[in-house]
């Protein structure tokens, strides 16, 4: 599988995915570029749907309609609630000021958006107080939201944790930071001075969580981390899950933004971003997860 962008305003660039199933269908979310508030071009939210998660069709965008959202929007996570698709994702273009947004859709196409949005971001006692990159995952009576965060300096990439009760509706207010610090952050020399891109996987008692390190085609590469609880996290290896494609290949400038989905029929799978050209276009694409002695390994073969 490979997907991408055709119709927006720059071809070929598809980045940050994320996958949910809903009414028969697999709906993937994504970030590209778009034609914003007073024509002016920015980052903005795609949708694609498939019927077999393997040749995906753009079909509709999440439309700029908050002043929040005037710089852009981006990097989605989704997940099926009460019925319904809840939508988080980051403003974008604000530095230091950008935030998680919540949406809601009862179908996979039509968003409504919280009012209150942005409706979280960290305190700046640990961090600059930005919020990107979310993703989210259920864990017990709460919802846990996995966020990307920089230092005071706006310069190490880091992930924080937040969560709210599944029983409330993920608004302002409702979100606690679970630890004021940071549950991931660059310490191997791959993951240079970024690890971001959180993506959750709750399974048989323990959360796995994806990640991208370094920034974007340095290159960056997905590594994987366990936690007990959520919170307190232990990287798996010195180096990365998923590396960089060989020279030549369609992600030979990097592996990065992970999302794990779970079918229904049992099988997982990741997917992620990637580039040939240093990121003048993007492709998502995916591969099976296995769970050899309850420990994920990638299929062989991509899917």
């Amino acid at each position: 599988m490979l997907f991408t962008e055709k119709n927006g305003t720059r071809k070929n660039f598809a980045k940050d995915p994320a996958v949910v199933k809903f009414g028969g269908r697999y709906f993937l979310y994504y970030s590209s570029y778009y034609k914003g508030v007073a024509g002016k071009e920015v980052l903005g939210i795609g949708i694609a749907a498939s019927e077999d998660l393997d040749h995906f069709e753009a079909v509709s965008t999440v439309p700029f309609t908050q002043q929040c959202e005037e710089n852009g929007i981006g990097a989605p996570a989704a997940v099926v609630l009460g019925g319904k698709v809840h939508l988080f994702y980051q403003t974008y273009g604000n530095g230091r000021r950008d935030a998680i947004c919540h949406a809601v859709s009862a179908d996979g196409l039509h968003f409504e958006k919280d009012g209150g949005n942005p409706v979280f971001r960290p305190g700046e006692n640990w961090c600059c107080g930005r919020a990107i990159d979310a993703d989210v995952a259920v864990i017990g009576d709460k919802l846990y939201l996995y966020f990307a965060t920089r230092d005071h300096e706006m310069k190490i990439q880091k992930i924080g944790v937040a969560c709210a009760p599944l029983s409330g509706g993920f608004s302002r207010g409702e979100w606690k930071e679970c630890v004021s610090q940071a549950v991931l952050a660059p310490e191997y020399s791959w993951e240079e001075e970024c690890t971001e891109a959180p993506a959750a996987l709750v399974k048989d008692g323990k959360v796995w969580l994806f990640y991208g390190g370094a920034y974007n085609c340095s290159p960056q590469q997905i590594g994987l981390a366990v936690s007990s609880d959520g919170v307190f996290f232990r990287k798996t290896s010195d180096k990365p899950f998923l590396p960089a494609g060989e020279a030549g290949s369609w992600n030979s400038s990097e592996s990065g933004h992970p999302y794990v989905f779970a079918d229904d029929d049992g099988r997982t799978y990741l997917f992620y971003q990637g580039s040939s050209d240093n990121g003048a276009t993007w492709y998502l694409s995916k591969r099976e997860l296995l769970f050899d002695g309850g420990v994920p390994a990638l299929a062989k073969e991509a899917v």
